[in-house]
């Protein structure tokens, strides 16, 4: 077996992790020559270590890799596993050390749970990285890869620029990326100028998207400004609607079943769950005069029944963690309204979609322009209900008045087409195998990975429509 560096700042707590989510050792077993493989229909290996994900290659049995090949780029411990030792250095921030275990999904919430974590959304770069080592198609042979995987932990790295001492350096955010890409086998990212490159960023785009020239700076990084990544595809939990680098993905929820039974017993516990409750909102913010959707919901919601509308107050981040507090009220209401905040993207949409409840949105960029292949847009009135919020903030319109006046029987299907989404949006847990149930069916990621190697197939053969980036 290869030698892998390990950096000495690592903790032992870590050794584990950078055991399984080195790229090194996944791709070593999935090393057969590319004359052997090209063509070939046999299912590649790469689990990356560990027995509970040696079986991960039969997720989708007898699948075909042609076309489907993924190379994970091998990068030093300095852009990932390393960003893991500051989990606590950040006091504008929070400690997220205690996150990081069951490699990023977090602490079970209680001992017997078997799907239920702690998760923190953040942290979806190193779930992702986990995953990607199970994914059927590895090969070490970058020239014959459709994509090559970064796993960089930009999001955890942006903290620096965000929270910490390099506040005022934000422009330079990713360069040091870019020069080692360049640096070493640099033909791996010249080949196609980047177009077949991709990685995760577990924030909103948003704050990606600062100015590199911007004087003084201000919120934000500038990551994806950088003439240097312009032809990268980034899967972020949010995304601008111009940049055509850029594709949402789910938010990390807290529940990761690993088997399709636990799947399906979870679903049928959703299909019997009792809908007491018309419409509820599980957020903070809306507490000031100031004139917004979220005060006007909180306004209507006090001045009726708790059957008609109740409130989970999650302000101060006190939900953040805990999905019991928020998950038996889906479970108990018709509709769970989602208003932006922030920006306009939340993760209590997926939560809600886990539990049940019909979303309500206030905005199309919410969901409708997101999250396309996750949730199909031209099934968005099937499992969703729009309301525009300058309707209710201006003009005196009841969110009660609209959800009310929506048939029994329409009800009924937008329930049933919201329950058939659930595998969509769940990030299966780490190890899970068509041994277990799963039968090849696909969550979040496998839909996000499909997506991805789609878009760059479509991107590197239109390179010549789309120019060259990397030189402007």
């Amino acid at each position: 077996m290869a030698s892998v560096p390990v950096s000495p700042s690592l903790p032992s707590f870590l050794f584990f992790f950078f055991l399984l989510l080195s790229p090194a050792l996944s791709q070593q077993q999935a090393s057969k020559s590319r004359k052997e493989r090209a063509g070939s229909g046999e299912t590649g290996s790469g689990s990356g270590g560990g027995g509970e994900s040696s079986s991960a290659a039969a997720v989708v049995p007898q699948l075909n890799c042609s076309g489907r090949w993924i190379h994970i780029r091998r990068l030093p411990a300095r852009f990932n596993l390393d960003l893991l030792t500051n989990c606590s250095e950040y006091d504008l921030f929070y400690d997220f050390c205690p996150y990081l275990s069951n490699h990023g999904l977090g602490p079970k919430t209680h001992n017997r749970s078997h799907s239920w974590y702690r998760t923190d959304p953040f942290l979806l770069e190193l779930t992702f990285h986990r995953r990607m080592l199970e994914y059927p198609c590895l090969t070490q042979d970058p020239g014959q890869a459709a994509a090559v995987y970064l796993p960089y932990y930009a999001a955890i790295d942006s903290l620096r620029y965000l929270y910490g001492p390099e506040v005022n350096n934000s422009m330079d955010h990713g360069l040091e990326l870019f020069e080692f890409l360049q640096e070493n086998d640099g033909w791996i990212w010249g080949r196609n100028s980047g177009l077949d490159h991709f990685l995760v960023l577990a924030r909103p785009a948003w704050d990606f998207s600062q100015p590199p020239d911007l004087d003084p700076p201000i919120w934000g990084t500038s990551f994806l400004e950088l003439p240097e990544f312009y032809n990268l595809t980034a899967l972020v939990v949010e995304e601008r609607l111009w940049p055509w680098q850029e594709q949402a993905v789910p938010y990390l929820t807290s529940f990761h079943p690993p088997s399709g039974e636990l799947l399906d017993s979870w679903i049928n516990r959703v299909e019997a769950s009792r809908r007491t409750t018309l419409m509820l909102f599980a957020g903070g913010g809306g507490v000031s005069a100031q004139a917004n959707i979220r005060r006007s919901i909180r306004n209507e919601c006090e001045n009726t029944s708790d059957t008609l509308c109740d409130i989970v107050d999650c302000a101060n981040g006190k939900c953040e963690h805990d999905p019991i507090l928020y998950m038996r009220p889906m479970l108990q209401s018709t509709f769970c309204l989602q208003p932006p905040g922030d920006t306009p993207t939340r993760r209590s949409t997926f939560d809600a979609i886990i539990a049940g409840c019909i979303p309500v949105f206030f905005e199309d960029q919410s969901a409708r322009t997101q999250y396309r292949w996750h949730l199909p847009e031209e099934a968005y009135g099937e499992f969703a209900v729009h309301i525009q919020k300058e309707d209710v903030v201006y003009k005196g319109l009841k969110i009660l008045d609209v959800l009310m006046g929506i048939s029994r029987a329409r009800v009924r299907r937008m329930r049933q087409k919201v329950i058939e989404l659930i595998p969509r949006v769940v990030y299966r847990k780490h190890g899970s195998s068509s041994s277990k149930g799963w039968k090849g069916q696909k969550d979040a990621f496998d839909i996000a990975i499909d997506g991805a190697l789609e878009k760059i197939r479509s991107r590197v053969k239109g390179e010549v429509e789309i120019g060259d980036l990397s030189s402007v």
